[in-house]
């Protein structure tokens, strides 16, 4: 454990994982970050917060909140230490990391924060909004993609990558996929495939 681990007094801190996405919607390569997450980063809780709507596609059109939502309820179900955070939802309107990280912040002071966040956008932290201050509150956790370099997270942010088995698995492709009827069982856990064909999202 190092000295960045003990709070002033010398107590271990809290581990609180942030883990954020459209989830539009949850797949298993979610379900599976959120699993390399727990275990590699020793984290006392995770907590997964959807988005009413991304900053990186403001113009997209996702399926309703309350059915994304439902949906991870469904494939978090028997995952221990994951907690769904509705912050970002029940603001509405586009999400900001600042605005989560700030408020987690607030909700566990004495705790160490990592935020999870995909290869494509570990560049672009530089960009983001109040980025120097979202430097100093927590350390980024790189999901690495299938067959693609590392990015390096770039400075003054804090990183690290995720181990484990990167998965090709897109949101993207699902629904594709749910569109033209096609099976998803292999996907999706099994209480999401069921949920799925009665909701008629995509």
């Amino acid at each position: 454990m190092s000295d960045s681990a003990l709070n002033s007094s010398g107590s271990i801190l809290q581990s609180i994982g942030i883990f954020g996405g459209t989830f539009d919607p949850v797949h298993n390569g979610h379900v599976m970050v959120a699993r390399v997450a727990l275990e590699e980063l020793g984290l006392n809780r995770l907590l997964i917060v959807p988005a009413a709507q991304s900053p990186f596609k403001p113009e997209a059109a996702l399926a309703p909140a309350a059915a994304r939502v439902e949906l991870l309820r469904l494939a978090l179900a028997d995952l221990q230490r994951c907690e769904l955070d509705l912050q970002e939802v029940e603001r509405e309107g586009v999400s900001y990391s600042i605005d989560t990280v700030r408020a987690v912040a607030e909700r566990f002071p004495e705790a160490q924060l990592f935020y999870l966040i995909g290869a494509d956008h570990a560049a672009t932290l530089p960009q983001w909004r109040e980025a120097a201050a979202l430097a100093e509150l927590a350390t980024f956790v790189v999901v690495p993609r299938p067959g693609e370099a590392v990015p390096v997270v770039p400075e003054p942010f804090r990183g690290q990558v995720l181990a484990g088995q990167p998965t090709d698995i897109s949101a993207r492709t699902l629904r594709a996929k749910l569109a033209a009827g096609e099976p998803i069982e292999d996907w999706v856990p099994p209480a999401v495939a069921e949920a799925l064909k009665t909701m008629h999202l995509y």
